[in-house]
């Protein structure tokens, strides 16, 4: 198993001024004490399960392109893209562009988008659910295009581009990998056995359930379940001395019994940098072997 980091909260004790630094020192440290993945949100307002709206929050493909400058191996990725926040176009334009900068280290992490407050607020399209989710599919029918020797026109119910070109193409062939996020049965696991090569579940107890439906789905599309990477988001919490270390392995192997490859999580105190190396010492080797 492996662990990635996901930064959702941008409000530290030092403030915008600082923000710069202490993003970058967050990235250098986690990169170094072996995190598989980095990852911030894909929103323009904080969250409320995180703080309040008015809390620091930055645009997550320009922090990308700052983090890749700051670290070397690290995977880069938003956790997740809100398909409906850009045109499918331009997205893609951003996910080869972060891939080609990085050295080849981009994900499309990507998903129907769900906070109406923020879109309202900002003026972002927001349409009804089940157009998030057309959307959604034709925006990763967009970015697999683009990805390829095909630049043809494409035309779907939402989205027309007139010529697919993409130059340059990322650096992965034949594209960035495509985490989809959500655990919807009907519509979101089938497009993760249609078009990605992760998952990405909340780490509830139902989990196991949730897998066995993406299993189905995969038999039903003839795709191979083993090759879809099985990630669940889930603080990981190491405590700032180390007290709730057989804690988090705990609840580590027992998403590892499940089949989960990935846990991705936010880690509490994260400026202080001492609870990535925590979890870096007494974790994360521990982790490799579930």
């Amino acid at each position: 198993m492996k662990l990635g980091l996901h930064v959702s909260d941008f409000t530290y004790p030092d403030g915008p001024r600082a923000l710069a630094d202490d993003l970058g020192r967050i990235a250098v440290a986690a990169e170094d004490v072996g995190f598989a993945k980095l990852s911030v949100m894909d929103h323009v307002w904080q969250i409320h399960q995180v703080g309040p709206a008015e809390n620091d929050m930055l645009e997550a493909y320009t922090t990308l392109g700052y983090l890749a400058a700051k670290t070397s191996r690290i995977e880069l990725l938003a956790w997740v893209t809100a398909a409906i926040y850009r045109a499918p176009g331009l997205l893609a334009k951003q996910v080869t562009t972060l891939d080609v900068l990085s050295g080849g280290r981009a994900w499309l992490g990507i998903g129907a988008g769900w906070n109406e407050e923020e879109s309202l607020g900002l003026g972002l399209p927001f349409p009804g659910t089940s157009e998030r989710f057309e959307r959604l599919e034709e925006a990763l029918q967009i970015f697999l295009q683009m990805c390829s020797d095909d630049e043809s026109a494409y035309r779907g119910t939402h989205y027309t581009l007139e010529r697919t070109l993409n130059s340059p193409q990322s650096l992965q062939r034949p594209h960035p990998p495509i985490l989809i996020g959500g655990s919807g049965e009907k519509k979101t696991l089938r497009m993760v056995a249609q078009y990605a090569q992760a998952c990405n579940l909340f780490g509830g107890p139902d989990v196991g359930h949730k897998l066995d439906v993406l299993r189905r789905h995969c038999a039903d599309l003839g795709t191979d379940y083993d090759a879809i990477e099985k990630t669940v988001i889930f603080p990981i919490d190491p405590g700032l001395d180390g007290s709730n270390v057989d804690t988090v392995l705990e609840q580590l192997r027992a998403f590892g019994e499940l089949g989960v490859q990935h846990v991705h999580g936010s880690v509490p105190n994260v400026s202080a940098i001492t609870p990535l190396e925590i979890i870096g010492e007494r974790i994360i080797p521990v982790a490799a072997g579930f």
